[in-house]
């Protein structure tokens, strides 16, 4: 495996950090603090994956179970640790189930019952996340009171002056 293609994703997502947490103090604390996920779930799916595809020469389809879980579990906790958006990524953990299950069908013997536990799963994982989405982007939205208050305000004058010109 080529190192740079190894240390360049690594580099761009340290770039990111940099970028977005600029005021944190950066040391080896911070790195495990914000980076385990990099540094110990996400090379456990992928030598998961390594294992299937090149030292069983895809004959072992069971690894993708595990490493499509323990993968995207990682991708998830990763991007959560970085936005400190634990709340609305937990939902990611449902769908990691789903994409191990559905590593399973796409590269095993595609046994179609399979795909009732992945649609169930992936549709109450995306639903979960529309919810919770919305949600938090209307608390931060309206979480001023004073904002809807004014709003209320300005609507309620406005009805009244169309009410008396009608």
């Amino acid at each position: 495996m080529n190192r740079s293609a190894f240390l360049g994703p690594i580099l761009i997502l340290l770039g990111i950090f940099m970028f977005l947490k600029g005021d944190v103090a950066f040391g080896t604390g911070t790195i495990f603090e914000f980076f385990w996920p990099t540094l110990f779930v996400i090379p456990v799916g992928v030598f998961f994956h390594w294992m299937y595809f090149f030292i069983m020469q895809r004959r072992g389809v069971g690894l993708l179970v595990p490493g499509g879980i323990v993968l995207t579990a990682g991708i998830v906790c990763q991007i959560s640790t970085l936005f400190d958006i634990w709340h609305l990524m937990w939902p990611g953990f449902m769908l990691a189930v789903a994409i191990g299950l559905f590593e399973l069908y796409w590269f095993g013997d595609r046994n179609r019952y399979l795909l009732i536990p992945i649609s169930i799963l992936a549709v109450m994982s995306l639903l979960f996340f529309a919810i919770f989405s919305i949600g938090s982007l209307f608390s931060a939205l309206f979480h001023n009171n004073s904002i809807i208050a004014i709003g209320l305000i300005v609507v309620g004058g406005l009805m009244m002056m169309m009410r008396n010109r009608g």
